[in-house]
């Protein structure tokens, strides 16, 4: 006679084996080599949300490491070239950069998630959903950049042509205003901000969100930003 696999059969089962694995003698611990190299580098930005890797010092002092350097490198794509080209070891990084660099091929690996929402998209009136970005001016700090891929792909999500249907403002040249700075004062439609500048403009009461990526659909689903090193 056939046994039936009900739901609880199944529970029932899959609880008592991790019981077992609980209670079975302890595996002796492995002697751990001294590590290759007891330096390490790690690229850093003035984003507020890789705080984690400040505290992951102590933890990687007492892997054994001597030498933990932080290497500014402020940008999302030139930081994933200089991972690339072996400049830094190991960072958090925007994802988009990330999957388009392994993509095309460079000695790149993602190691873990890091965490969800870095990105806020801020409107001024008469913009209230992503739909309304069509015709309007939206500012990021360069075509390309992270700020410019990740906001085409909030548009191409809903229907929107991130080439033809916004207006992409960025900066003109170092002594002009940075589109966060022509946002504020209302010379710009919308603008991605990344941390701090969301906190920023939610204490001077500037624009409105129209998307939070921490929270709204689908991208509070995937992870803003990951850890990648060097292959």
């Amino acid at each position: 006679m056939p046994v039936m696999q009900t739901r609880r059969r199944f529970l029932t089962t899959l609880t008592l084996a991790g019981a077992a694995s609980l209670v079975r003698a302890p595996l002796s611990a492995a002697a751990e080599d001294d590590l290759e190299t007891t330096t390490v580098r790690i690229a850093k930005n003035e984003g507020i949300c890789i705080a984690a890797q400040y505290i992951a010092n102590d933890l990687l002092r007492a892997e054994g490491f001597t030498d933990i350097r932080h290497v500014f490198v402020p940008e999302s794509t030139t930081r994933v070239r200089a991972i690339a080209d072996g400049e830094a070891d190991f960072s958090a990084n925007f994802v988009g950069p990330l999957i388009e660099a392994v993509a095309s091929g460079e000695p790149l690996v993602v190691l873990a998630g890091s965490h969800v929402g870095c990105y806020e998209l801020f409107g001024h009136e008469g913009i209230r959903s992503v739909a309304d970005l069509k015709g309007k001016k939206v500012g990021v700090p360069g075509l390309g950049s992270s700020h410019h891929m990740f906001a085409s792909i909030i548009a191409a999500h809903i229907g929107l042509d991130p080439v033809n249907d916004i207006h992409w403002v960025t900066r003109e040249s170092p002594e002009s205003p940075t589109p966060f700075e022509l946002f504020a004062d209302g010379k710009i439609d919308a603008y991605l901000g990344f941390p701090p500048e969301p906190q920023d403009l939610r204490a001077r009461r500037i624009g409105h969100v129209v998307v939070d990526t921490a929270v709204d659909r689908p991208w509070s689903h995937y992870f803003c930003c990951m850890l990648a090193g060097n292959s």
